[in-house]
């Protein structure tokens, strides 16, 4: 008990002595509740498109490797998955990306309104909030005071603690999208390209075991860069989710076999 009001005085004093330096009310919220992210890290959406576009790759030109030996027909196949998956995840990615930021907005002119309309309310919710990190009396009064005297500082504290939301920078959606399609269309060649120069048989071979190391090297990858440990354990994790999806299409091509194609 006794380390948690420990822990729980050095928070409050270091968030005291972080108000006293700070030279503006907006400086004040920005260091205690900003944190820094990277703008540019695309890594989510590359493996977002590129996981997806190969193992549904991959399943549909093994369902269809097992339902004909012509090569022609699967690479066919899998270049028409290939280009409309690109787009149908460029797409989604670019949608749902505009409903976030649109979200967003909606919630920001919601709680304006509300801070404008219903003060007492929004001050009760501040005062709750930091409640629940430790600040109690005249220490806590002095943070809703000084949070509440600004509205863009309020309405930035509302939206980031209370509502957990991020605001969505709608200038990155769209190449951020594009990414996606790409990441896709490169990831569908993986399992795709041996079929245009190999048999039918061996090229689907070649397609797995690329897929399979494929998706064992960017859970590994993913593994490093995100959490920093598990490595081998998250790259099997996505290698055996990645290729018991895309196996389901050759069982459902063993299904329907087609005599004489």
């Amino acid at each position: 008990m006794s380390r948690l009001n420990d822990a729980r005085n050095a928070y409050q004093n270091r968030t005291i002595e972080m108000m006293k330096k700070a030279h503006s009310e907006k400086a004040i919220i920005d260091s205690i509740h900003k944190e820094e992210h990277k703008n540019s890290f695309t890594l989510p959406e590359i493996i977002l498109g590129g996981q997806d576009g190969l193992v549904n790759v991959l399943g549909i030109i093994l369902g269809v490797t097992a339902a004909t030996s012509s090569n022609q027909i699967v690479i066919v196949a899998g270049l028409a998955a290939a280009f409309a998956e690109s787009i149908s995840m460029g797409a989604v990615a670019y949608t749902s990306k505009v409903a976030e930021a649109d979200f967003y907005q909606s919630e920001l002119e919601r709680e304006r309104y509300e801070i404008e309309k219903l003060p007492d309310g929004e001050r009760e919710e501040i005062r709750q909030l930091y409640k629940k990190y430790g600040f109690e009396g005249e220490m806590l009064e002095k943070i809703v005071t000084k949070i509440t005297s600004n509205k863009d500082v309020w309405v930035n504290v509302m939206m980031h603690d209370e509502l957990k939301l991020e605001p969505i920078n709608r200038k990155e959606i769209l190449p951020k999208a594009i990414i996606v399609g790409i990441s896709a269309l490169v990831g569908s060649f993986i399992p795709l390209t041996a079929y245009f120069f190999l048999p039918n048989t061996i090229a689907s071979w070649i397609g797995i075991s690329l897929s399979a190391l494929t998706l064992f090297t960017v859970g590994y990858y993913k593994a490093k860069k995100t959490i920093g440990r598990k490595f081998i354990k998250k790259g099997l994790e996505m290698m055996i989710i990645g290729m018991v999806s895309a196996f389901v299409g050759y069982l459902i091509g063993t299904l329907f076999q087609v005599k004489g194609i």
